[in-house]
């Protein structure tokens, strides 16, 4: 008995490190993701890491608002932006990349199956996974450089052009839809920000001080235009997210009563921020 309980124990000793290893962990979550693969498709798992990256992004959005709510406080905001623009801080922004640009990608691939009735899905998923990558490395190379200097009317009119025409090819496509309005809100808005989103992303980081002096930001949100602009960009982005969080609520809540509490929720924060959002703009 005696070497019976010596030969668990040291079974136990040896196997317990190699269960608690990193390694071990990888390799375990790899075969989960290649067995959901092999049984549902990519398409289920592309499914999944959008609705991640999208709650990642609405929650940066919402930081993102209340970061720049300190515009008010010109030197305050400094002070906010020289500990963001530490380095483990700038490393993170720099990965905020791939869920901005995978969300995008991967919302226009979900555009052109649910609207345009494009069935190829595989051939679409390497274009959205090989122009997630192109990106990554072309915005962590701009904050590598970062002294490059371009016109914010001028960037912004030929991307605010180009998101506007991609809308309305949706919104021609969806006119005859019996979808819900709110549904096709959705599409439009994720059309919208496929272009707007990255490019916003990119534009801030072609030159520090366009995202972090807080003069040059309040100089730059000073022009008519660009104010359009990042209005149009608010709404976007608010609408889309709140619907998305509540889509995702939807599907997983049975409860009723709770799914109306959340649809309430969602509207009063998203409401909270809108105002925020506005006061920043206008004010």
């Amino acid at each position: 008995m005696r070497s019976v309980v010596q030969s668990e124990s040291k079974s136990m000793t040896t196997s317990a490190p190699a269960a608690r290893s990193p390694g071990r962990r990888v390799q375990s979550l790899a075969g989960f993701f290649r067995f959901q693969a092999k049984t549902r498709g990519y398409p289920f798992l592309a499914a999944w890491a959008h609705r991640v990256s999208g709650v990642l992004l609405v929650l940066y959005v919402w930081f993102h608002i209340l970061t720049l709510s300190a515009l008010h406080d010109a030197p305050r905001f400094d002070a906010y932006m020289k500990i963001l623009g530490s380095l483990p801080f700038v490393f993170l922004e720099w990965l905020l990349a791939l869920p901005v640009i995978y969300h995008a990608m991967n919302g226009a691939r979900l555009i052109l199956y649910e609207v345009f009735q494009n069935r190829q899905d595989e051939i679409v998923l390497k274009w959205v996974i090989g122009l997630g990558v192109l990106y990554t490395f072309l915005l962590g190379l701009f904050m590598v450089i970062g002294n490059q200097t371009i016109s914010a009317p001028l960037f912004w009119v030929y991307t605010a052009a180009a998101s506007a025409c991609v809308a309305y090819i949706t919104v021609a496509k969806l006119r005859t839809s019996g979808a819900s309005i709110f549904w096709k809100l959705q599409r439009i808005s994720g059309a919208f920000l496929l272009l707007m989103a990255p490019a916003h992303m990119l534009f801030m980081h072609l030159n520090p001080a366009t995202g972090h002096d807080a003069q040059v930001i309040i100089a730059r949100m000073g022009n008519p235009f660009i104010k359009l602009v990042d209005l149009a960009l608010l709404a976007g982005v608010l609408y889309h997210g709140a619907y998305g969080l509540y889509s995702i609520g939807h599907d997983y809540i049975l409860s009723a009563k709770v799914k109306t509490g959340v649809a309430v929720l969602l509207c009063f924060v998203t409401l909270v921020f809108a105002w925020a959002g506005l006061k920043l703009l206008l004010i």
